[in-house]
């Protein structure tokens, strides 16, 4: 039987697996959405509008890595399930917290600034690394987020 201790730890997991997923898919979609239409009227832009479109995909792995590395610690990837108290479960689950709601709102985000910068390779395509550059700088607080749920939940004693 599961403790709620493990029932949180696994929600946890569960939420910095899908809210990060969720923004990811959004964020793609939409720059793909942007991308399209600057391919319909010059399909030679293809590879660069792909670029930015895969930019704000990065949260969604940052959110199924943070995820792995808690079912991981617990227990529940490659081994038995470990006694957990609610106590440790709930660090568990606040660990998961920044990269789950900093990966949702930052992939969003991320999407439509990739947008922009499809939109800046629709009239000058020698100018992508700006809006590359743009969608970056957007990128770097998911990867703090990230850093900061991986150091936490290191950080809990098991």
């Amino acid at each position: 039987m599961i403790t709620i201790g493990q029932f949180f730890a696994v929600l946890g997991a569960a939420i910095a697996v899908l809210l990060p997923g969720i923004g990811s898919a959004k964020g793609v979609g939409i720059a793909g959405e942007s991308a399209a239409g600057v391919v319909t009227e010059d399909p030679g832009k293809f590879g660069q509008t792909l670029l930015l479109q895969a930019l704000p995909g990065t949260q969604g792995i940052y959110g199924l890595l943070t995820g792995f590395v808690i079912m991981q610690r617990i227990g529940l990837i490659g081994g038995k399930l470990i006694e957990l108290t609610t106590y440790q479960g709930l660090l568990v689950l606040s660990a998961a917290l920044p990269i789950a709601f900093v990966g949702l709102f930052s992939a969003i985000s991320q999407g439509r600034t990739a947008a922009a910068g499809v939109g800046i390779v629709a009239k000058r395509p020698e100018e992508l690394a700006k809006g590359i550059t743009y969608a970056a700088m957007v990128e770097t607080y998911a990867v703090l987020a990230l850093l900061a749920s991986i150091l936490m939940i290191f950080g809990i004693q098991f």
